[in-house]
């Protein structure tokens, strides 16, 4: 793989001024030989005129956040990242600019297959940039289409190997862990992109829904769900609470039940607790036996 490397420049602004000088010099040394009817003098000042006009083709400019990938006959020869004029040897004709600021990406909505088969759209952002100029662009054709095509591969590679939604807390979901699932997005992203000399600075999930045709159905699927992962927690909770109950009453009143009027109290209590309309009290004026 080609690397990049530091390509041989000197400062512009020397280079300038020392030109000037030269051009000066040497204009007017053509003007005094042919003043002087020394031709021969002046044909070779002359070419030498024209060697320091061709030295002038060696300044190029470099803006801020921007890399000059130098070619001589074809050969890569180095990158030069320093901001301002700067001036190479004038047969490296080739210098192609390249951007190295912080750029993002937002992918189509995609639809493709969750884990477990359910059809979803799903679209990311990936926030990148280039860090070595030679791969980018030596090594792959048109980096930014690169970058393009591999994170929508990535993207459809995570959502595979995910569910959109999981109740249970130790299983990883689409929805339920944006953060864990955008960690992800974002290693696999670089991991493609790595070849081609860029760096992958965050990648997140934009877009998350189920697919149309299948969104009402799985909308109360999903509902269905969070009601009886709700109703777990509750029923937990409620026996919890009955439990404490009897022993405070055992404990701390000297109240003992027998395992019957425990029965009709811990059936009362649970009705109450875990019931979705107003209980209706009833007192009961007899005895239980």
């Amino acid at each position: 793989m080609i690397k990049e490397k530091r390509a041989f420049t000197v400062s512009g602004y020397g280079m300038l001024a020392v030109l000037l000088a030269l051009q000066v010099l040497t204009i007017g040394m053509v003007v005094w030989s042919l003043v002087s009817q020394q031709f021969a003098a002046a044909a070779l000042w002359a070419l030498v005129t024209l060697l320091v006009v061709f030295c002038w083709h060696g300044l190029f400019m470099v803006a801020p956040n921007q890399g000059k990938i130098l070619q001589l006959f074809g050969k890569y020869v180095g990158t030069e990242h320093t901001t301002g004029l700067r001036w190479t040897n004038p047969l490296v004709f080739k210098r192609t600019p390249i951007s190295l600021r912080v750029r993002n990406f937002e992918s189509g909505r995609l639809k493709v297959n969750d884990a477990n088969g359910n059809p979803i759209e799903i679209a990311t952002v990936v926030v990148w940039k280039v860090v070595d100029s030679a791969e980018a662009y030596f090594e792959v054709d048109d980096y930014e289409s690169f970058v393009t095509i591999q994170s929508e591969a990535a993207l459809r590679n995570v959502a595979n190997e995910y569910p959109y939604d999981n109740h249970s807390e130790e299983a990883l979901s689409l929805r339920g862990d944006p953060t864990s699932i955008a960690e992800k997005i974002r290693d696999q992203v670089q991991e493609r992109l790595g070849r081609a000399g860029i760096q992958v600075i965050e990648a997140r999930i934009s877009h998350l829904a189920y697919a149309p045709e299948i969104a009402q159905a799985m909308l109360r699927k999903q509902q269905a769900g969070a009601i009886l992962a709700a109703r777990k927690l509750i029923v937990r909770g409620a026996v919890e609470m009955v439990t404490d109950a009897i022993s405070t009453l055992a404990e701390s009143h000297d109240l003992e039940l027998d395992e019957e009027r425990k029965a009709n109290m811990v059936n009362n209590l649970m009705v109450v607790i875990c019931g979705e309309q107003q209980v209706q009290p009833v007192i009961n004026s007899g005895s239980l036996y």
